[in-house]
């Protein structure tokens, strides 16, 4: 009797095991559909020193930060948890206008660590009397852009973008692409008042 229940589990389990052909494969990783909206801008203009044309599916609103001072606003992309900050600063010295560029860029090279490669882009609207840096960084960086635009001689504001999550290149990669254009659709349109 103990040999033949010791037997049928035997060829119970070796049914099991090769009773078909199936080929098994682990399913791929699977990532979230992100929806886009589509591209359309609006003019900010709210009582300060400059305006420049947004998303609509962007919000502007004032930093709530503690130090913040008049005209530094965040805009948030609520749809991909990201934001934007703007701070500007009205420029009162030769020396002061030094510092500010300097700290624009300590600040996005203080982002070296994680990043794979900071690229520095010249911003030159001479028309609009707008110049600046675009900082690119690369690489899983809390920040992948950020940028400075002055007029040289009274005015200086600086944007840095995060996603409020953290930082994984190859998932962000798409928003960040996404964001990046109304980035770049910002600064052609940006005027000083």
């Amino acid at each position: 009797m103990k040999y033949i229940a010791l037997l049928v589990t035997a060829l119970l389990l070796f049914a099991a095991c090769g009773g078909g052909n199936h080929d098994y494969a682990p399913k791929p990783r699977g990532f979230y559909r992100i929806e886009f909206p589509k591209k359309e801008y609006q003019e900010y203009t709210a009582g300060c020193p400059y305006t420049f044309t947004y998303p609509k599916y962007a919000v502007i609103e004032p930093d709530k930060k503690a130090g913040a001072k008049p005209c530094w606003v965040n805009m948030q992309f609520p749809q991909f948890k990201a934001t934007l900050h703007l701070s500007y600063q009205p420029v009162t010295s030769k020396k002061e206008f030094n510092e500010l560029v300097e700290d624009a860029r300590t600040f996005a090279f203080k982002h070296t660590v994680k990043a794979t490669s900071i690229d520095e882009g010249v911003i030159h609207y001479a028309d609009k009397k707008v110049y600046g840096i675009y900082y690119t960084i690369d690489g899983n960086a809390a920040s992948s852009a950020q940028f400075f635009l002055t007029d040289s001689t009274r005015n200086y504001i600086r944007g840095a973008l995060y996603f409020n999550s953290e930082p994984r290149l190859d998932s962000i990669q798409p928003v960040l692409n996404f964001i990046k254009q109304d980035v770049a659709v910002m600064i052609k349109s940006f005027k000083w008042r």
